[in-house]
């Protein structure tokens, strides 16, 4: 599985929580994309539990 995942150049970070059986990763992502990449390598069902976009630099100069 972690191999899997440290293959994928996108991914900059993962973390893997066995106890909840959850993988987290962080990046330059498409959501849909990487989960049915990972989906198709893994064999596994894969949900996607949630999404958060990067913040935006504030650009109104006060």
């Amino acid at each position: 599985m972690r191999r899997i995942i440290l293959r994928m150049k996108e991914i900059e970070m993962h973390l893997i929580e066995t106890q909840e059986k959850r993988i987290s990763i962080l990046g330059r992502l498409d959501p849909a994309d990487t989960a049915i990449r990972i989906r198709e390598k893994m064999n596994r069902r894969v949900e996607i539990l949630d999404i958060q976009l990067p913040q935006q630099p504030d650009l109104d100069p006060d």
